[in-house]
């Protein structure tokens, strides 16, 4: 299991802000509002989105802090048309509200001591967490969205820190959905393999990079780079379950 301690999590969010905003400033604002990689949403909506996520996660850090129940979000369609009344504001705000909300959520971060850190809160999925989670899950929405902007950021950029955890992270949530395929996920730059699915299936064994493994874990990549084996031989990669 890679560590997601917070001498991990919190300097992979300093970099993982610092890399979003990065890739951010280089588009013009004409390209903001060009089609990003996710289907539906241009790059001002998944720009919206992160700000909006900022404040969501700032209200679990004040709910550890304080000990007052405040949800990420009042409803999802409340979530959602957040991010849509967000995706039309101008450029200019939507690059002020992104960095200024990062910072928000940074320095709520910075009060937090050990006791805080222990609270329960819940994720948006309504999973009780500890608030160490919560800069885990910021550093899942800033290093995998400045891949989704399509604005020349690739998976092979994360650190391999961060892809490993995902890699564990993705395949522990994915492993009891139903039709979860069982899969060896042997990285050919990793020393180690990820098992995905259930324990008591002969997996296959699906060896790639890890940044290939990853991306066809997150719905962020086809089975391009990909190679699935089992006793008979070479496979067809098999189809990973959606995971959020």
């Amino acid at each position: 299991m890679h560590s997601r301690e917070l001498t991990d999590t919190l300097p992979w969010l300093r970099s993982g802000t610092d890399f979003l905003l990065a890739a951010v400033d280089r588009l013009t604002d004409d390209e903001l509002r060009r089609p990003s990689g996710l289907p539906g949403w241009s790059r001002a909506h998944v720009v919206g989105h992160l700000a909006r996520n900022a404040e969501a996660l700032g209200r679990l850090v004040a709910w550890a802090r304080t000990g007052v129940q405040t949800p990420m979000y009042a409803s999802p369609d409340q979530r959602n048309a957040d991010i849509e009344e967000s995706a039309v504001l101008s450029a200019g705000r939507l690059r002020d509200e992104l960095a200024s909300t990062a910072a928000e959520l940074a320095n709520a971060l910075g009060e937090l001591d050990d006791a805080t850190w222990r609270t329960l809160v819940r994720s948006a999925q309504g999973r009780p967490i500890p608030a160490t989670e919560v800069p885990w899950l910021r550093v899942r929405e800033v290093w995998l969205h400045t891949v989704d902007l399509a604005a020349g950021a690739h998976l092979a950029e994360l650190p391999a820190g961060v892809l490993d955890a995902l890699m564990t992270d993705v395949c522990g949530a994915l492993s009891g959905r139903e039709g979860c395929p069982a899969a060896l996920l042997w990285p050919t730059d990793r020393a180690l393999p990820v098992l995905l699915g259930p324990e008591d299936a002969d997996p296959v064994t699906l060896t790639g990079s890890a940044a290939d493994l990853t991306g066809w874990l997150v719905g962020r990549g086809g089975a391009a780079g990909l190679t699935a084996r089992d006793g008979t031989g070479t496979v067809a990669v098999p189809t990973a379950p959606r995971w959020l």
